[in-house]
């Protein structure tokens, strides 16, 4: 995973940063709980375009696996193969796939996809969520994707088209805006690919894209449970990128809400609003 504590929700590719990527996990698991809606949809469209038997389905940059069981919850009697970067991650994977009796159904693959590629065999399906924006080099990581599924296979890939929001607009005059805005600098210096045209990079690695989607997420109350706890992850992650970039008035107001306890906590807020952007790609291996 790139350098950049501020990126998220995506997961671990390069390096295993302990602590940090314990942080990440949290935020990725909350991810999946409060937007279950739109990933409960994601799923069920691949389910729907998957040609023949699935059998056998890579999760490449799983994180903590929402994807991977998620899946198996459509696929029963599949084969996951789970490879993510980071152990922490796929330790998670490991421990959610015993708890949920599914030891056997899924395997993990440590490596660094900006490296050389891993055995895993031929796949029927390959699920890529928030992790090609990542790569170095996403077509040679996209070569090695086609090379690996059957003739007829599925490629789905979903990715970030912008990071969620959560606080209502005339909170401190656009606050959460401005916070955006810087880190979109360094987005864009550390994540290249960020908002790539991945319909065209897969067609270029021979893909037949089938679905283009754009899914606009906009959940406000009554917010599952865990939003609170999901706005503070995530704006605690964007904290970290912050300091010295913006005013002394905004961290002020900024960590007012991250404090645990304090009145102005987004955990105990009724005004919170969850919005985000995803798109699916669903493309087929002629």
């Amino acid at each position: 995973m790139p350098h950049h504590d501020h990126d998220q929700p995506g997961h671990g590719h390069k390096h295993d940063h302990g602590g940090d990527d314990a942080a990440l996990a949290e935020l990725v698991d909350l991810d999946a709980e409060v937007l279950s809606a739109y990933l409960d949809e994601v799923m069920g469209l691949i389910h729907t375009a998957a040609d023949g038997p699935v059998r056998r389905i890579v999760d490449l940059g799983s994180g903590t696996g929402t994807g991977s069981f998620a899946l198996l919850r459509r696929f029963g009697g599949a084969e996951v193969i789970a490879v993510d970067a980071s152990e922490t991650m796929l330790e998670r994977v490991r421990t959610k796939a015993v708890d949920l009796g599914l030891r056997d159904a899924i395997r993990t693959v440590r490596a660094d996809l900006d490296g050389s590629w891993p055995a895993l065999g031929p796949a029927d399906l390959v699920w890529a969520a928030a992790s090609l924006h990542h790569l170095a080099d996403p077509d040679r990581v996209l070569a090695d994707v086609f090379g690996t599924i059957r003739p007829g296979g599925l490629l789905a890939v979903a990715e970030l088209d912008s990071f969620p929001r959560f606080l209502p607009g005339d909170l401190g005059a656009g606050l959460e805006e401005r916070c955006h805005a810087v880190l979109a600098e360094a987005r864009a210096r550390d994540l290249p690919h960020l908002g790539d045209d991945w319909g065209t990079r897969l067609r270029r690695a021979g893909f037949a894209v089938e679905q283009d989607r754009t899914f606009t997420i906009d959940l406000v109350a009554p917010l599952p449970a865990a939003t609170g706890r999901y706005a503070q992850a995530s704006l605690r992650r964007a904290r970290t990128g912050l300091q010295g970039r913006i005013s002394d008035a905004d961290l002020a107001t900024l960590d007012a809400l991250l404090d645990q306890d304090g009145p102005a906590s987004v955990l105990h807020r009724d005004d919170l609003r969850v919005r985000a952007t995803r798109t699916l790609l669903l493309a087929r291996r002629p």
